[in-house]
């Protein structure tokens, strides 16, 4: 069932599942510099680099409507004319159900996305890098503001994040820059509801565990699904929604650059709680993600940062650019025949492993 259609319809998250508190960090006072806010966000980002935004000027109701359009209203044949090249780690564009691995066994995916290159959005009707299907383009203009709002969002948080991280001002900035090319996107994805709820294996996986690749993930969804592996547990736990609050979490490239004081953490989705099976579930995100050229590694011009990447036991990128780290992963996510799963799975890995 289409849980766009009437959302005060949806069945509620269900009470007896268990949940993962989450800071609520108010976007408002973060803009205001209140200090108690801004600790709070920066133990966020430190422990499990998931929190929710609250008081942003995000609105995403008319951007889910421009994916029930492009994905559950667009016939297969047509959404099929606009396949993302996985194979040469390019992520913009149409993915099909089936079409990534979800774990090292050859488990696949059961979700279908959009990933519109935020450059693309921009440079309308200009190509920056391909061409979309016609409910995309007709709405190029909404996605423009969504775009707008999320990389203010986004550079707000990271202008505070440079200045807990003692970085020489607008370092992190200098790391973003918005007029070099960048694989920064709007992601719109649909997990279809069931008839009845599946026995949940790891074969039944909508997307595997995986750490983001990017700098800043803001979530918007509807239902259930979302589960993070806190540090230290081998125990996945659902994050709920909270409706008007923006899921956010840190990625790959804010962990390296912070020479690993800053968390980017495993999660990965299921099949929707309880009566939510019945549901699709949607999910709209705003990947920000380093200009493409950045090189990851860390910014050892803070001392701090130099310190924490001395002390780490974990191994370090250098001399790999943000967009080289973000097509090796894009790449070996898609289930290729010619390579075994394992490898696949392997290769495709973040800084969740202590080797790059």
């Amino acid at each position: 069932m289409d849980s766009l259609a009437n959302p005060s319809a949806n069945p509620p998250f269900p009470e007896d599942v268990p949940t993962h508190p989450l800071e609520v960090i108010n976007y408002k006072l973060l803009l205001g510099k209140d200090q108690a806010e801004i600790q709070k966000f920066w133990t966020a980002c430190k422990t499990l680099g998931f929190f929710y935004l609250s008081e942003h000027e995000i609105q995403a109701n008319e951007i889910f409507e421009i994916g029930r359009h492009s994905l559950r209203n667009l016939p297969q044949k047509e959404k099929l004319n606009f396949l993302h090249n996985a194979n040469a780690g390019d992520s913009f564009g149409y993915k099909p159900p089936g079409a990534n691995l979800t774990n090292a066994s050859g488990g696949v995916d059961t979700v279908e996305w959009w990933n519109i290159a935020k450059d693309d959005v921009l440079s309308y009707p200009q190509i920056a890098y391909r061409t979309y299907a016609a409910p995309i383009n007709d709405a190029m203009d909404k996605l423009k503001d969504f775009v707008d709002k999320s990389e203010s969002v986004s550079r707000t948080l990271l202008q505070i994040l440079n200045e807990m991280l003692r970085l020489p001002e607008g370092f992190l900035d200098s790391c973003h820059i918005a007029s070099k090319p960048s694989t920064s996107e709007v992601t719109l994805i649909r997990n279809p509801g069931r008839e009845k709820a599946p026995s949940f294996s790891e074969e039944q996986l909508a997307i595997g565990a995986h750490t983001d690749f990017g700098s800043i993930s803001l979530l918007h969804n509807v239902l259930g699904g979302l589960q993070v592996l806190p540090p230290s547990t081998k125990e996945w736990i659902y994050i709920k929604p909270i409706d008007g609050h923006i899921i956010c979490n840190l990625g790959d490239a804010l962990s390296v650059f912070s020479g690993g004081l800053l968390r980017s953490n495993l999660h990965r989705v299921i099949p929707q709680p309880g009566a939510q099976i019945h549901w699709d579930r949607w999910t709209l995100v705003y990947f920000f993600r380093p200009h493409g050229i950045c090189e990851m590694r860390p910014l050892i011009e803070s001392e701090i940062i130099k310190s924490a990447a001395e002390e780490s036991t974990n191994s370090f990128p250098h001399g790999i650019s943000a967009v080289e780290w973000f097509q090796r992963r894009t790449k070996y996510f898609h289930k290729d025949e010619e390579t075994s799963a394992a490898e696949s799975w392997k290769q495709a890995k973040g800084t969740e492993h202590s080797e790059f």
